[in-house]
């Protein structure tokens, strides 16, 4: 599993693919795939999107997650199938390994036990129950790998289903259309 460089943690919590105001994304439903569009274009012109960029990403869930569009773009699909919850953890898991102090590392290990790990926890992720009791072990000395397990099954999950889904999806095939049109003009 690859460990890249992944947007802070305020970023992904204020994931903000809005249009100008209310009134517009009334008018358009709030419509994700419309709003996406926007983004595209926006970065298109603004802050190098580019089809050869878009293109990397289907070659892999590494290129897409290592991309900082790919990965905003990704998290917006997956919270609109009310599935977030996967790479809101792996993203977690990034910032903690990057951590030294270890005061700071065991409370941060706690929270993220509390609200990924635990049974019935708010964003709980699939992962087994012998995985949840290491991990459960492991935030008592926590180190930057205390994570690691949970974090290999959550991308192994994503990689075999989130991610083909996304391939798939409406999202990108227009996303995909509209860099290749701006290619072709």
């Amino acid at each position: 599993m690859p460990g890249l460089v992944t947007s802070p943690t305020r970023e992904l919590q204020h994931i903000n693919m809005d249009t100008d105001n209310k009134k517009t994304e009334k008018y358009r439903g709030g419509n994700l795939k419309y709003r996406l569009q926007c983004k595209s274009s926006q970065a298109t012109k603004t802050e190098g999107l580019c089809f050869e960029d878009m293109s990397q990403w289907s070659q892999s869930l590494e290129r897409l997650l290592s991309s900082k569009y790919g990965m905003k773009i990704f998290q917006a699909f997956l919270k609109s199938e009310f599935s977030d919850e996967n790479i809101e953890f792996w993203v977690v898991c990034e910032e903690f390994k990057k951590i030294r102090n270890s005061f700071r590392m065991s409370s941060r290990a706690k929270k993220i036990f509390k609200r990924y790990i635990q049974a019935e926890s708010p964003r709980e992720i699939n992962i087994d129950q012998k995985t949840r009791e290491r991990i459960q072990h492991n935030i008592e000395t926590p180190s930057a790998v205390c994570f690691d397990d949970a974090q290999k099954i959550v991308y192994g999950l994503m990689e075999r289903d989130s991610y083909p889904r996304f391939l798939k999806s409406d999202i990108y095939r227009t996303l995909m259309d509209s860099t290749s049109q701006s290619v072709n003009m």
